[in-house]
């Protein structure tokens, strides 16, 4: 866990609101958070179009942004400055969201004094991480705010060091039909899961992705397939709310944009990626912190988690398309005999990827529920977030999951048949 002087102290997920606060939701900062170069401002009016969200960005296949309504009045622009936003990406698509849409979420902002945030379940850094973010930004705003995720509701070992989750609630003290909603880092309504009800219910859903596979959910969407991570876009966003960026702030986004950059070694890692990522040192991060937390460590038992499912580990040389494809199990006895919690599971296919003779690699996860969590990782010759997306989830090209029931062999069928669609191979040819 972090040293107590490096980040601010937080209360357990589902703490008792402050004095004074309505109960069930997160108070309004009271003061401005001294970490952060400049402490925090008065956010200040919206920002006048033409400090530009970078440049054209998407996927094939995204709906573009929604743009209906009408513009609203803006002013002078935030405390800070425009930096170059990351971006853009090699691979062509639609537009990133309008200036319109970023107007009219910072306009339902503004004018709503309670705003629930919610992320997908089973949260990873950049959903937890952006939406806690978020969460401290909106409350230097002054706004009440509170944030959650569907069952199973327990924030994941490697990501409590993360500041803000004072903000956290059980899905079930979440309102149930919020003034304004605001959706992060999920592809689809039913990645809310419990929450998903909820959002239907919202007077007003923001929702802010990357994911490719997104399915067009949402009154305002903040969608940008492109963007490295959800972070990006929630950094954004704060930037047009005029907040200035805090360590603890800083901190989630960090988390958000290594854990979805692979530590800055995938290809969405851009010059612009490092700009950002650099504006989040200058305000405070400490990267060797956020680092030892997400990759490097672990209890014991995990080593001998990880010993069992690399062992039986499975190489098909003629799959994805003559590419290659390596793939392995965890079994919940597995962690049950090691006492290893399921959210430790993570790191596995990263050890497994690195398999030289083969382009995808595999990992089956039983939870506890007795199904297959599959995820799903590709060197970049093969699109896994199509396949995966056929076969009911989604995720990215190069990086993409699904949930299924059934014998992890029969599954490892399905997904090798899905790998085999046409366009889900490029060659050189």
């Amino acid at each position: 866990m972090n040293d107590p002087a490096e980040t601010a102290t937080h209360a357990e997920p589902g703490g008792l609101p402050e004095p004074g606060a309505r109960p069930g939701w997160g108070a309004p900062a009271r003061t401005a958070t001294p970490p952060g170069p400049g402490g925090l401002t008065d956010p200040g009016p919206l920002l006048r179009p033409g400090a530009m969200y970078g440049s054209a960005m998407s996927e094939p296949g995204v709906p573009p942004a929604a743009t209906p309504g009408t513009a609203f009045e803006v002013g002078v622009p935030p405390a800070q400055p425009p930096a170059s936003r990351p971006g853009p990406s090699a691979e062509p698509g639609g537009p990133p969201p309008a200036e319109l849409d970023w107007d009219r979420a910072v306009e339902l902002i503004r004018r709503t004094d309670e705003i629930c945030l919610a992320c997908h379940v089973s949260p990873d850094g950049d959903a937890l991480g952006s939406m806690l973010a978020l969460g401290r930004a909106l409350r230097a705003c002054g706004k009440r705010c509170l944030a959650s995720f569907g069952e199973p509701f327990g924030v994941p070992a490697i990501l409590r060091f993360l500041p803000g989750q004072e903000l956290l609630v059980e899905p079930a003290r979440v309102p149930r039909a919020p003034e304004l909603m605001i959706s992060l880092d999920a592809a689809g309504r039913a990645r809310l899961g419990s929450l998903a009800a909820t959002a239907d219910r919202a007077g007003a859903l923001i929702v802010i992705d990357h994911h490719a596979s997104n399915t067009g959910f949402g009154g305002v969407r903040l969608v940008d397939p492109a963007a490295a991570a959800t972070a990006v876009l929630v950094e954004e966003l704060i930037r047009r709310l005029g907040v200035p960026l805090d360590r603890d702030i800083a901190q989630g986004l960090y988390a958000g944009l290594a854990s979805d950059t692979g530590s800055f070694k995938y290809p969405c890692t851009t010059p612009e990626v490092h700009d950002l990522a650099g504006r989040l040192l200058t305000a405070g991060v400490r990267p060797e912190t956020v680092s030892r937390e997400l990759w490097d460590r672990a209890p014991f038992g995990y080593l001998q988690v990880l010993a069992s499912a690399l062992s039986r580990a499975r190489l098909e040389r003629d799959a994805a398309g003559g590419l290659g494809l390596v793939w392995t199990t965890v079994t919940r006895s597995d962690r049950d005999a090691r006492d290893v919690p399921y959210d430790q599971l993570e790191g596995v296919i990263d050890q497994l990827r690195r398999t030289d003779e083969a382009e995808v690699a595999v990992v089956c996860k039983e939870n506890d529920r007795g199904e297959w969590y599959v995820s799903t990782r590709s060197k970049g010759s093969v699109d896994v977030g199509r396949a995966c997306v056929e076969l009911g989830g989604g995720g990215h090209r190069t990086a993409a999951a699904f949930t299924m029931g059934g014998e992890p062999a029969w599954i490892i069928d399905r997904l090798r048949a899905a790998l085999r669609v046409p366009g889900g191979v490029e060659t050189d040819d």
